[in-house]
């Protein structure tokens, strides 16, 4: 802890810990922001804090970062006592620095924040059982609930054009002509693919969905599940909540969750959508969001999960195209076999279309 504390002390200075600082420690295992977790005693019991560094390489303003986890971590308070809930522990809560700002900048310039740490509960990286995708689904739809009278308008976007998926067609066309890396005469199936199904870019921004707070980044490892109850009790790292569509969360979950196989698969014949798992998923978020959806996005709940895969898959060619140097890698074309990885699930997925309908109307 000393080690740390040299470092730290001034930052930890700043932020309205009550108590003595016991222990400090590295905490979790994010690839974007620094996270630390604190320990305090204060008359006689311990209190815990997370406490992160926020990445400005990839959030730009963090100030504006945080302008939207107060606003929308208020209204979960709030909405969450009037149902009786314990908005301790069911959302995130900000702790104010000295002068109760909601985060602190050091004199380095870097940004930092800082959270009650949520006793007796666990976020998960993997599937432990089915059930926790299942309860990974109720509590995003429930973040949905929630939030589906926020005024999604009024919240800045953190990564700008994250779902905009014509706008990450433009970037793939730019890079299949510029081929900075002489790559593009081997993935010609792959180019070719993407731009047969080029209407999977706009298919959702054609239709009348409303603006909603998206979460934009529904994985299992981003619902705290109680160790007792083993429910989903709360949605963390809000740093990508933004406005966007309900239907790309809930495609983003599908993509990741309900495939058989790893992100980075290399043997394609085990890669498939898993409908057990997308009705699983489905039957979890439709409850959550407790009728808070439209008839429009029920019935593009699987556009969403094909419009996901399909985006994620022309990320990662994209990458490969420009040298892989947004995704990181761990081995020779690392990206490419993502990216025929999510081409496989889509394909998969368009032909079980027909059923992944008729699992949501199951429910709706």
């Amino acid at each position: 802890m000393n080690d740390f504390l040299d470092e730290r002390k001034e930052v930890i200075a700043h932020f309205q810990f009550p108590g003595e600082l016991k222990e400090a420690i590295s905490y979790g295992n994010g690839h974007i922001n620094d996270t630390f977790r604190l320990m305090f005693w204060e008359d006689g019991k311990q209190k815990r804090y997370i406490l992160q560094k926020m990445n400005k390489e990839v959030f730009h303003n963090p100030v504006e970062l945080m302008e939207n986890i107060m606003g929308v971590t208020s209204w979960l308070k709030k909405k969450i006592t009037e149902r009786g809930g314990d908005s301790e522990r069911e959302t995130l809560n900000v702790i104010p620095d000295l002068s109760g700002k909601s985060y602190y900048q050091d004199i380095h310039g870097e940004y930092w924040r800082a959270y009650n740490y949520i006793e007796h509960a666990t976020s998960f990286d993997q599937v432990q059982n089915r059930d926790d995708f299942y309860q990974s689904a109720v509590a995003f739809g429930n973040f949905q609930s929630l939030l589906a009278d926020y005024p999604a308008d009024t919240l800045h976007e953190t990564i700008p054009h994250f779902h905009d998926t014509v706008d990450r067609f433009l970037k793939f066309s730019q890079a299949v002509g510029k081929d900075v890396c002489g790559r593009a005469r081997e993935v010609q199936e792959e180019i070719a693919f993407v731009r047969k199904n080029r209407e999977l870019t706009h298919i959702l921004t054609d239709q009348n969905m409303p603006l909603r707070v998206t979460h934009n980044d529904t994985k299992l490892n981003n619902i705290m599940i109680d160790d007792e109850t083993h429910k989903g009790i709360c949605v963390i790292d809000l740093d990508t909540v933004m406005p966007g569509l309900a239907v790309n969360d809930f495609g983003d979950s599908i993509r990741f969750g309900a495939s058989t196989a790893a992100e980075d698969e290399q043997d394609l014949s085990k890669v498939a959508c898993d409908l057990e798992l997308f009705e699983l998923y489905t039957k979890g978020f439709i409850e959550g969001c407790q009728g808070k959806l439209t008839e429009i996005e029920l019935n593009h709940l699987p556009t969403g999960a094909m419009v996901m895969t399909y985006e994620c898959g022309m990320r990662f060619l994209t990458d490969y195209l420009e040298g892989d140097h947004y995704f990181k890698i761990h081995r020779p074309n690392h990206n490419l076999d993502r990216c025929r990885t999510q081409i496989q699930l889509l394909k998969d997925m368009q032909q079980k279309l027909e059923q992944m309908r008729d699992i949501v109307n199951k429910y709706k």
